[in-house]
Parts: structure tokens; sequence; C-alpha cells
């Protein structure tokens, strides 16, 4: 059914969101008494500079006034706000409580509940998110003929194939529904998504429900003032999954899995768990285990309850990836999907541009990566160390900061890099208003260990140049280096805009000599 102003009207009013209707003087509940109630929205967005004739405007956020200027010219049908701006412009306002609910709300039903079509598959947890979407499409991927969707912090697939660079972990609202609306006239039968914190924080994911749903992990991040302020929040924001699914695949050493646990139970949602047999706990009980072949360096033999699934290689190194690899394989169980043969072999094939990418040159080997905070660090370090460890590597890091927010970043990276390393080259990272050399002689002040060196260098190519001459000026001995926090990005944001950048993956390629993949 087409949405039209006496449609959202009672769709509000249906979600106790809707105050009033405002049209010039008349404040009304009826939206009968409005011209044109019935007409349908030609077109709907929360950019000014996109509104045409038959436009439902939606106000988001710090949304002004003059914002309005010369509307009524573009053709506004209708708005949508917090506040009334009868003053500015003669189009009908509905007048709510939250905007950002009513957005999602509003959006999905412009676009025809595009959901309802799909077997929506989500993913949250502080690290890993990445990397089980795309283990989990990839699959569904294989079993379904090539109809799964990804939205993803890296790139979201719309027609099964073709990837493009997404702005956010989880798209705004409206987006998120015009890119389901898509996938779905694609012919998508399957749509894998991560969910962030923030996406349940500011209501990206409002009214939408999943049919399977992982929590993989939680530790602290995304902490500042304009993130989430406390640990609790964090994780409080994050458990809203749980009650907004079918059924729930859960980290068998996940902390806070009681309380997790307890989330389920009170909404009804039957859990599954995953694990690895090297985890430290649980993995006697985890419904989905990954088991390392002893014989075969990153191969895996993956179980359900004792039964074997199948094995592969993954070209996703590390225990941790092999563990998201068990919740992708629980998630496509969950919605009824049969992991044989075809799907095994999708994901042994999985690569994720700056998600443990690879390289090696005599005695250098670099691992570029999106380890931006404490657990990820920690990992990756301990990850090289034990892979390498009968070789004496030294370990130099090339990291920095984001500015502006997940302020605990900043001494969590370096906690977790700073055992490990022989060196750390601190370097520039997105910043809006903060100046990164504050940043970085703030995370230079949580190195304690003398035999740890530091040195900052703004520039990131240089930074990456500068760590590479400095394994080439121990020939002698093997030199790992771990270049993180920026992944497969080739821009920086500079005073919150982007900047053209080569990529971390491309430095290193340029500087070992390694020729570029090929295309996906």
């Amino acid at each position: 059914m087409a949405l039209t102003l006496a449609s959202a009207a009672a769709l509000l009013r249906e979600h106790h969101l809707l105050r009033e209707i405002i049209q010039g003087d008349m404040w009304t509940d009826d939206a009968s008494r409005i011209d044109a109630a019935d007409v349908p929205f030609e077109a709907i967005t929360y950019d000014t500079r996109k509104v045409a004739e038959g436009t439902l405007l939606c106000c988001k956020g710090r949304f002004k006034a003059e914002y309005l200027d010369d509307i009524d010219a573009k053709g506004l049908q209708a708005y949508m706000a917090e506040t009334d701006y009868s003053s500015v412009t003669r189009a009908p306002g509905l007048i709510v409580n939250d905007s950002r609910k009513a957005m999602s709300l509003l959006s999905a039903e412009f676009y025809g509940r595009p959901q309802d079509e799909l077997t929506l598959i989500g993913i949250t947890g502080t690290k890993g998110k990445t990397t089980t979407a795309y283990f989990t499409q990839a699959m569904l991927g294989a079993i379904s003929g090539g109809r799964a969707a990804l939205f993803s912090s890296v790139d979201n697939c719309l027609d099964g194939r073709t990837y493009v660079e997404s702005d956010l972990t989880t798209p705004e609202s409206m987006d998120a529904f015009r890119m389901m609306r898509e996938a779905v006239d694609n012919g998508m039968r399957y749509l894998v998504m991560e969910v962030s914190s923030q996406a349940y924080k500011v209501d990206r994911v409002y009214g939408l429900d999943f049919d399977a749903a992982a929590f993989l992990n939680i530790s602290p991040d995304h902490i500042s003032p304009i993130e989430h302020p406390t640990f609790e929040d964090y994780l409080y924001c994050k458990r809203q999954l749980i009650a907004h699914t079918k059924s729930l695949v859960l980290g068998a050493d996940c902390a806070h899995a009681d309380l997790l646990r307890e989330d389920a139970a009170l909404a009804g949602v039957p859990v599954v768990t995953f694990a690895t047999d090297q985890s430290v706990s649980e993995v006697a009980t985890a419904d989905f285990l990954a088991t390392a072949d002893p014989e075969a360096p990153s191969r895996y033999v993956f179980s359900k309850r004792g039964t074997t699934l199948g094995a592969c290689g993954l070209t996703m190194e590390g225990e941790f990836n092999a563990a998201n690899a068990a919740a992708a394989i629980a998630l496509i169980d969950s919605v009824g999907g049969t992991v044989g043969e075809p799907a095994f072999e999708a994901l042994a094939q999985v690569r994720i541009s700056g998600r443990m990418e690879h390289f090696e040159a005599g005695n250098i080997v670099a691992y570029v990566d999106y380890a931006h905070n404490y657990v990820s660090s920690k990992t990756l370090s301990e990850f090289v160390l034990d892979k390498y460890r009968d070789r004496d590597p030294r370990i130099v890091v090339v990291t920095g900061s984001v500015g502006d927010k997940a302020i605990d970043r900043r001494e969590g990276i370096i906690r977790g890099v700073e055992p490990y390393a022989d060196r750390i080259i601190l370097t520039s990272e997105d910043t809006v208003k903060e100046r990164m050399i504050d940043i970085l002689h703030e995370m230079q002040g949580y190195v304690t260990n003398p035999q740890v060196s530091t040195s900052i260098e703004l520039d990131r190519a240089k930074a990456i140049e500068e760590a590479v001459a400095d394994a080439r000026a121990h020939a002698d001995r093997l030199t790992v280096l771990l270049i993180i926090g920026k992944g497969e990005e080739q821009w920086i944001k500079v005073d919150g805009r982007h900047a053209p950048y080569e990529g971390d993956g491309h430095v290193i390629r340029r500087l070992l000599g390694i020729g570029e993949p090929a295309s996906r």
C-alpha cells in the first residue's frame, strides 16, 4: 500500500509517536482535515537538498528551520519532525515524539516493507562482525544461487555479486530500507547485516526484526561523550538485538553470557552457542564447534553437537576467524540453510580487504588489519607472536586512534600491543576537531615499557615506509609489521573531510614489490 499522509499518521499513532498534525493555524488529530491526505508520496528523504514534488521530508537530528527556506517551491508535500515548522512552510507537518523512530517506520512503509520478503540475519559484537557477515553471506550465496545481500562496515552488496564501499556499519534507517527494496527487486532472498551498538542507540533498526542474530563477544569500546558514556550503555544497546530476533547465536565464552541468556529467556528466544576447540571455557557444551586440524594450519573441522558438518581451510588466519566461521555456520543452520560442500567451498575462498591481509618479502612479514581497540590489537599481537615464535620475531606496530570519539581506544591499543612490540610508530587516523598530534602524544604517554621504542610520523604512508626501513635495517632477523586501524580504507578523515590516501595494503605492496590482487 502506498504511503500517504493519512496512512503515515495512522502508523505513527499506532506506535504512540504522533503528537498532532499541524498545517498553518490548524492543529488536528484527524488527517482527513488535511487536503490531499490520501495522495501517495512520490519520494521520501531526510535531505532537504533532495526534496522534489510530492516528497515527505523527515527532519531528524540537529535540524534547523532555515533548512526549509524556499522548500515549498520545491514541491514539499509534508514533513515529519519533533518541532512545528509551520512558520516556514505551508506543507502539513506530522509532529512526533521521536523523529528517528518515526523515520524508520515511515521508511519501511514507503518502500513496501522489503524486510518481509527477506530472511534477515543480524550480527553484533565488539570484534568479528565484518568477517562473520562475509562468511555468512558467502555461504548463503553458495546455497541459494547467489541470492544473498550484505550490509557491512566495509561494503554493501545488493545483488549478490557487486560490492560498493559503505559509509556506516549499519546504514541510516531510510537508506537501509531503500537498499533492502533494491535487494528484493534484484531477486535477493537473504540479507546479512552488521548491527552496531549505535544502530540501537540512534534507532537505525527501529521496528526491524531478524530471523536469526549472532552476539559474538563483548568488551569495552566506543566509550566517549558522543557515543556511549559507559560500558554499561554500550552493552545495553547491543543487547537490544536479542529481543528483536527469532533465534540467537551466542559465543560460548562471551563475557556477560549469563545476562544475555536471561535476555533471551525473557524474550522467548532460543539460544545456540559456538566456540573453537582452543577456547578456554564451555567448549564441551558449545552447539557448533570449530576444531583445528593439527596436520594443516588454518584448516578446521566444523561440527554441530558432535556431528561433523564439513571441513575447510580458511584464508582468514587465526582462531578468532575460525570462531567467526562457526558463528556463521550456526546462523545459516538457524534459518534452515544446509551447510554442505558448496558452503564450505565458498567459506574457504573468503578474503576481506584490510582484514588479516598477509604479505611476505624476505625477512619481512606484514599484516594489514582493522584492529582498532584493546581486544583486537591484543588478539592480533598474540596470534603473530605464536605463529612465528620459533623464528624469534621483532614486532613493529604502526597505529593511531580516531579523534573526537572512542577515546578509550587510545590507551587500549597501546595496552594491547605493548607487551609484544619492539617498536610502535604512531600515525594519523580519522579526526574532526581534535588535533591528531595531541592524540598521538597521549598514546605515546601510555607506553611504559622502556624496551619499546616509540616515534610519531603524521604522514601514514611515511610511517609505513619507516616501519619497512626498520625491518630492512634488521635483515638478520624476521620482522613482523602490524599495520592496524584503517584496514582497506583509501581515505583519512582530516578536519572532518575525507582526504585521499593510498591505503595501507597498497602502500605495503608498493614497498615490498608485491603486485595488486585481481579485482573481486
